[in-house]
């Protein structure tokens, strides 16, 4: 499968030369007035950049995401990995994933002892809301001339220092053994890094498990519960929840992106490997009304384009969709670790955008 068509780059442009940031990025979105906003595993924050011209994106501004909604506390990380743009909310989603500590390689009895300990961090646990106006974040809005009522912003339910998904698939016949022997992200263990959002559903896509080489996307709803509070709504006969299974090549879910009814996924190596990633394209996600299994012979799900790939750095997370050269929807990729020729100053980094293929 060739590399994909690389129509151009865009230099994002920050105001700090944070590694915790521009080496970190692990999620972007784009909404309708041309603002990026970009999330980093290591942060409490959104960064928003506005579009200067040629292809730059800069005037950095930080916005807390304690100001809008509730978080477990205000100190550890959400570990960003996915955010996502839809009438006039920024969703966001944390890995829900606990953490390995790591071994530093100075002392071999303790690293040992490190790679023994195993932690959780309930920030990590975030599906929000944020309602965005006029490129701000805000709390609340009033949308005129509409029947819908405030814009609010909410985050899922908190339940037993997580949150009301993670209630709900302690006992799922698939994922609930992941979650109860509390395997770490990089141990094949439960680790989200992806979501879509469509009017009333939402995709989000697992790293890990992989299970016999199937990912997982799982699909939602939710609904207003108390203030600032979001609950999952009922599917029917109380299902919570829908799993689509896909056929990604052994691969796990590093990002997805809705486009034209169908939901591109990327895909990539869970656990810490290193490996080559690729764009699935998984037709007409929108209509189903039960758990799905799909493999490449289904005719629904196929490769699009290999992305490129440097071993130990350039690790493609976060997508968006974006006009470019003429085309309206192209394809703007962010990268986690990114290579030294990505990076032109200290506070600035590029982004890849690829052309979209036209289905067959």
């Amino acid at each position: 499968m060739p590399n994909g068509f690389l129509l151009s780059r865009a230099l994002l442009n920050f105001e700090t030369d944070s590694e915790d940031l521009l080496a970190e990025l692990s999620a972007v979105t784009r909404t309708p007035d041309g603002h990026l906003w970009v999330g980093s595993d290591e942060y409490l924050t959104l960064e928003r950049l506005t579009p200067t011209g040629n292809g730059v994106y800069s005037n950095h501004k930080t916005f807390h995401l304690k100001e809008f909604v509730q978080l477990f506390d205000h100190d550890t990380e959400i570990d960003i990995e996915g955010l996502n743009y839809c009438d006039g909310y920024i969703w966001v989603v944390g890995s829900h994933s606990s953490k390995r500590r790591q071994a530093k390689g100075k002392k071999q009895q303790k690293d040992i002892e490190r790679l023994s300990e195993i932690s959780y961090d309930s920030n990590r646990s975030l599906l929000a809301r944020l309602p965005v106006l006029n490129g701000e974040i805000v709390p609340a809005y009033a949308q005129p001339d509409t029947a819908n009522g405030d814009l609010t912003a909410a985050s899922l339910k908190q339940v037993n220092g997580h949150n009301q998904l993670l209630e709900a698939l302690a006992t799922d016949q698939h994922l609930g053994p992941f979650l109860q022997m509390g395997l770490p992200s990089k141990d094949n263990g439960f680790d989200i890094e992806g979501i879509a959002v469509n009017d009333h559903q939402i995709f989000l896509g697992l790293r890990g498990p992989v299970l016999r080489g199937w990912a997982i996307v799982l699909e939602l709803e939710v609904e207003d519960g108390e203030p600032g509070e979001l609950v999952l709504k009922d599917l029917g006969d109380g299902c919570l929840y829908r799993k689509h299974f896909l056929d990604l090549n052994g691969q796990g879910v590093r990002e997805l992106c809705l486009h034209d009814g169908d939901l591109l996924v990327l895909a990539g190596p869970t656990m810490e490997l290193e490996g080559a990633m690729q764009m699935f394209r998984f037709e007409d996600v929108l209509n189903h009304t039960s758990d799905t299994l799909w493999s490449q012979d289904s005719g629904r799900l196929t490769v699009m384009f290999d992305l490129p790939f440097t071993i130990g750095s350039d690790h493609a997370e976060g997508l968006t969709l974006v006009p470019c050269l003429g085309y309206e929807h192209s394809l703007m990729v962010v990268y986690d670790s990114p290579d030294r020729s990505r990076r032109p100053h200290a506070k600035g980094v590029f982004a890849d955008i690829f052309h979209l293929p036209t289905k067959d």
